[in-house]
C-alpha cells in the first residue's frame, strides 16, 4: 500500500487523483528489483512529459511530481522562496521549506499577475545558479549524464549542456537533442506514436560514454551570467522574451525587440 501511494500519489501523479498508471504494476511484480530501478530519472522523465502536455492550448492542469518542481523553483529563484527550517545535511532538501498559505479568488489572481511581473523583471542576481556548490556534480556523477531518460513508454531528452551555469561553467550553445527515429499521430487518436532506435535503450547503462566532459564543453565562469556571445541569438529563436501578455491586467510596456533584450534576463530561461 505504501508503494502504491508513493508512486501513484507522489512520483507519477495523473489527473485521476486516485488511480495508478498500469505501467507501474509492471515494476512492482518483483519487490526484489525495486532498488535496481532509477526512480529519480523515471520521475523526471514523467514530469518532463507532463510539463510538455501542460503547455498545450487545451490543457487545464499539471501532473507529475510537483513537489520536485516546487522545490526546484525554491532552490533557484530567491524571489519565490518561502520560509525555511534548519535541518541536517542528510535530510531531504525539499522537506525544509514551509509551504505558504494558498490564496483564493481575487487574491490568487493578483498574486499570479505579480509573479508574472517578477519573472519578466528577473536579473542574474535574482537566480541562484550554483545552489549545490560549484563542484556539486562531483558528488553525484549521474548529474552529468547526457542522453535520454525513460519511464515505461515515456522517453525524454536530458542534456546538462543546456544549463552549464548550475555547475559553475560558462553557458554555450548546446548541441541538438536526440530525436525519435519515426513519429506520427493516428487520425483517430490524440497521442503521438513514437519509435526510437534500438541503441537508445543502451544509453543509460553506458555511463562512461554518456557523461558530459565539462572542461571539454566549456570553461569555468567568472560571473554567474557568463555566456558565449552567440548564445543570445540562439536562445531567442527558441523562446519568448516575455511571460506577461500585453493585454493581461494592467497595460504593459511594448515587448522589447530581439536586439534590446538584456543578457541578464535570459538567465531564468536557460536553467
Amino acid at each position: 500500500c505504501y508503494l502504491f501511494v508513493l508512486l501513484g500519489s507522489t512520483l507519477f501523479v495523473d489527473k485521476s487523483r486516485d488511480r495508478l498508471r498500469p505501467a507501474i504494476n509492471l515494476f512492482l511484480k518483483d519487490h526484489r528489483l525495486l532498488t535496481d530501478y532509477a526512480w529519480g530519472a523515471g520521475a523526471l522523465a514523467y514530469l518532463y512529459r507532463q510539463l510538455g502536455v501542460a503547455t498545450r492550448a487545451g490543457s487545464k492542469g499539471l501532473c507529475g511530481c510537483l513537489t520536485l518542481l516546487q522545490a526546484w523553483i525554491y532552490e533557484y529563484f530567491r524571489l519565490f522562496r518561502p520560509s525555511q527550517l534548519p535541518q541536517s545535511p542528510d535530510a531531504p532538501r525539499a522537506s525544509s521549506w514551509i509551504s505558504p498559505r494558498l490564496p483564493g479568488g481575487d487574491e490568487a489572481r493578483r498574486r499570479l499577475a505579480r509573479y508574472r511581473q517578477l519573472l519578466d523583471e528577473l536579473s542574474a542576481d535574482d537566480v541562484t545558479c550554483t545552489q549545490y556548490g560549484r563542484d556539486g556534480h562531483t558528488d553525484i556523477p549521474r548529474s552529468l549524464y547526457t542522453g535520454l531518460i525513460r519511464f515505461s513508454d515515456i522517453v525524454e531528452g536530458y542534456d546538462p549542456a543546456r544549463c552549464l551555469r548550475q555547475f559553475g561553467y560558462r553557458q554555450i550553445i548546446p548541441r541538438a537533442m536526440t530525436v525519435p527515429h519515426e513519429q506520427y499521430r493516428p487520425a483517430s487518436g490524440s497521442s503521438y506514436i513514437v519509435f526510437w532506435d534500438p541503441w537508445v535503450n543502451q544509453l543509460w547503462d553506458n555511463v562512461a560514454a554518456r557523461r558530459l566532459d565539462l572542461d571539454f564543453a566549456s570553461r569555468p565562469c567568472v560571473q554567474p551570467s557568463d555566456i558565449v556571445e552567440e548564445y543570445v541569438d540562439w536562445f531567442l529563436t527558441r523562446s519568448h522574451p516575455r511571460i506577461t501578455h500585453p493585454t493581461d491586467g494592467e497595460p504593459q510596456p511594448r515587448p522589447l525587440l530581439v536586439h534590446q533584450v538584456s543578457y541578464d534576463f535570459l538567465l531564468l530561461f536557460q536553467i
